[in-house]
């Protein structure tokens, strides 16, 4: 596993966000996915998928700001600091959020397996 993968991981990861492409999101985020959003639920694939699928979730604009790899044994973390603008809902939001992403690799596929979003004060 090297540092560009995960980047470029990262990078197919915001670009799919962007378009709501349900078919890349699916291909890398692991099937027993765990995801903590910014209000603090816990949140599984499907849960993820559904959001864009149906649009209640919807970005306009994703721009990486800072982002930092650690690099285990066939792991990554990511810490991703991003300003991002779009929708949940009919609410508008327009904010700094940070994430953190564990991605592994599964048989040569990076997928992401945990997460976590707080939003930037």
């Amino acid at each position: 596993m090297q540092k560009n993968h995960i980047i470029e991981s990262e990078e197919k990861l915001r670009k799919a966000m962007l378009s709501s492409d349900v078919k890349d999101l699916d291909e890398l985020i692991y099937d027993d996915l765990i995801f903590v959003n910014h209000f603090g639920q816990m949140l599984n694939k499907e849960a993820d998928l559904d959001a864009h699928r149906s649009g209640v979730l919807h970005f306009t604009d994703i721009q990486v700001l800072d982002q930092k790899v650690i690099l285990l044994d066939g792991t990554a973390v990511t810490v991703t600091r991003v300003s991002l603008r779009g929708t949940v809902g009919n609410e508008p939001i327009e904010d700094e959020m940070c994430y953190t992403r564990v991605w592994h690799d599964m048989d040569g596929a990076l997928k992401i397996i945990s997460g976590h979003c707080s939003t930037v004060k």
